[in-house]
């Protein structure tokens, strides 16, 4: 797998363990694996049978091996461009990347964790032309430190540095801090039209999810979860399921 964290942790897929988890509860919606490891095609199979979405994740595999997970029902990259290599060189050959794998599936679509660290600028303006709206979304991959407001973390695997989480020894970034408002400023600071930055935000993973019945989009009969933004993108209002549960008017101009 790439960029495990904690490698002692990672196990190998087990039908039957997979198999007894969806059938006890109807809240698994989504579930990433690498799709080269022992079984991987099979639990894809198994997850889109039963209505779930399965993304690639931590994966090394190359052209082929990403047309056979989306065949098998693998059509989510999870955190592109993180934990999967691009282009590289085996000895004296070169070989196309996972990420290049996943822009050439034409239906596979891609998560940006845009927070301004994980990705430059210039891949998520690339994500966005080659993939498009449609098949592009925002994710934060926040951890629950995301939530401490500057209070150091009472874990000795991570630190908290330069607005990220990383892990203690530095050696590699373990996930996000940021919220859904910064990677839509973040976008649009990367000179993604507004409108397309929200939509990637809102209406794109709603789809990809399968819940666009009732989110992703202000129409009647659906859930009337509404942030209002000012035109700096700083959230000042918001409503869940039509009701108010926080606004702050202050410095509002």
């Amino acid at each position: 797998m790439a960029g495990e964290q904690f490698a002692d942790q990672v196990k190998e897929i087990d039908g039957q363990e997979y198999r007894e988890l969806v059938e006890s509860t109807r809240c698994i919606r989504r579930w990433d694996a690498s799709p080269e490891l022992p079984g991987a095609l099979e639990f894809a199979s198994y997850l889109r049978e039963k209505g779930i979405l399965a993304a690639v994740s931590h994966t090394e595999a190359e052209y082929d091996g990403i047309c056979a997970a989306y065949e098998a029902g693998f059509t989510h990259a999870a955190h592109f461009y993180n934990a999967m290599p691009g282009f590289h060189k085996r000895r004296e050959y070169k070989y196309e990347g996972t990420v290049e794998s996943v822009y050439l599936t034409d239906g596979m679509t891609i998560e940006l964790i845009a927070d301004g660290i994980h990705l430059p600028s210039t891949i998520l303006k690339l994500a966005y032309k080659l993939k498009g709206v449609e098949h592009t979304c925002l994710v934060t991959d926040a951890l629950s430190c995301a939530a401490t407001e500057g209070k150091e973390i009472n874990d000795p695997r991570y630190i908290i540095e330069d607005g990220v989480c990383k892990l203690a020894d530095r050696s590699s970034l373990a996930g996000s801090i940021a919220t859904m408002d910064v990677l839509v400023r973040t976008m649009v600071k990367a000179g993604i039209p507004l409108g397309d930055a929200l939509r990637m935000a809102s209406e794109t993973p709603a789809r990809i999810m399968g819940v666009y019945d009732r989110k992703g989009s202000l129409q009647k009969d659906k859930d009337a979860d509404i942030l209002i933004m000012d035109k700096e993108l700083n959230i000042r209002a918001v409503w869940q399921a039509g009701k108010l549960v926080q606004e702050n008017f202050l410095n509002y101009k």
